[in-house]
């Protein structure tokens, strides 16, 4: 029979033998040191000038002085002299210096939960969910300024993401599923997932079956995309079209020599100008057959029609009584590119000159 305890090496009382108390008192010493074990603080390597009787230190690897040799013990203090202790794996103390409690585990005092393989908090954690929380709530906060909550995965065609379930069934996850773009995903069942958005890591921008899949997508309830819609920065601007369908601004305006033109998106197009016609005597000799006319004009649109447009318009004149400006604007035919041929006609045989302005509006489409 071995004269040393198999666990923490405390001498025995051996038959008729001498000075038992000194080998009792020996094993008093030793269960002192090992039992509610509390250290003055872990990996020391100085031994202090003043130690009190019962301190109790975890050595580092080089220990100094009156420790030297005795790497990774624990010291103790009886009073008189330091003995020595070896601790053993899945020994615990508390470190008053660090104000935590250690395992020794793989040679190394470590934090009690570090390297732990689960953690169940009010429920039973498994080689799957190594952490299992049952709780009403979970409180993560900051330590001082910011608080970050980081999910890792090995590969891009991995998961990090967080599943929302009802009933142990999932019903939406959020996270970087199958590659490194945020993925926002639901489910009615757990089993059918629809990708309700993506967000590109490349450029932020979106697609998904939340969003608008095309120009013509008018789905209730999908987002509108910022080049399918309309607003303030696309409202005006070159209009255009393909197959019927906008694919430029809603209202496009313009002007140049021939007059002022707007563009509408649904093809509609109005031409508008003003032309001297000059004298209302140039032409005529203001009978019934041979009424005052002006000189003939043609107008050259300022924007080219898809098919001749409407043609219409008023004739000015300036100064003049009421029965003086009896002028009627003529206009013969028009094309896709110009009006006809563009009169003023006096109804009167009034022979006070005056000249003549054509007020003139062409309405058509441009495609």
């Amino acid at each position: 029979m071995s004269s040393l305890s198999p666990r923490l090496g405390l001498p025995y009382l051996q038959p008729a033998q001498a000075q038992k108390h000194v080998t009792h008192n020996e094993a008093l010493q030793q269960l002192d040191a090992a039992t509610q074990l509390c250290l003055q603080g872990f990996a020391q390597t100085d031994p202090p000038v003043s130690p009190v009787a019962g301190a109790i230190y975890g050595l580092g690897a080089a220990p100094t002085s009156a420790w030297a040799g005795h790497g990774d013990a624990l010291a103790y203090w009886d009073g008189t002299a330091w003995l020595f202790l070896t601790p053993a794996e899945g020994w615990r103390a508390w470190g008053q210096a660090e104000q935590e409690l250690r395992v020794y585990r793989g040679g190394v005092w470590q934090p009690l939960l570090d390297g732990v393989n689960r953690l169940g908090i009010g429920t039973t954690a498994d080689a799957t969910n190594r952490l299992s929380v049952a709780s009403d709530a979970s409180l993560f906060s900051h330590a001082g300024t910011d608080h970050r909550m980081v999910l890792n995965k090995a590969t891009a065609g991995d998961a990090a993401s967080v599943l929302f379930q009802s009933g142990w069934t999932g019903h939406a996850e959020i996270g970087l599923a199958g590659d490194i773009g945020l993925h926002v995903k639901v489910s009615p069942d757990g089993s059918s997932w629809t990708e309700a958005l993506t967000l590109n890591p490349a450029d932020g921008t979106m697609t998904g079956a939340a969003v608008q899949a095309s120009a013509e997508d008018v789905t209730p309830g999908r987002l509108m995309r910022a080049d399918y819609g309309y607003g303030p920065g696309n409202l005006l601007g070159v209009v255009g079209q393909s197959g019927g369908v906008p694919t430029g601004g809603v209202i496009e305006r313009g002007s140049n020599a021939n007059g002022d033109y707007v563009r509408f998106a649904d093809g509609t197009q109005i031409c508008t100008h003003s032309i001297s016609l000059g004298s209302i005597l140039a032409v005529g000799s203001g009978t019934r057959s041979a009424p005052y006319l002006t000189s003939t004009s043609v107008w050259t649109y300022p924007a080219v029609f898809a098919v001749a447009p409407k043609l219409s318009g008023m004739a000015q004149a300036s100064g003049g009584s009421a029965y003086e400006r009896a002028i009627v604007l003529v206009a013969l035919g028009s094309s896709v590119f110009a009006s006809g041929n563009i009169n003023a006609f006096r109804l009167t045989d009034n022979v006070s000159d005056l000249s003549v302005t054509a007020q003139l509006i062409a309405i058509g489409h441009w495609f």
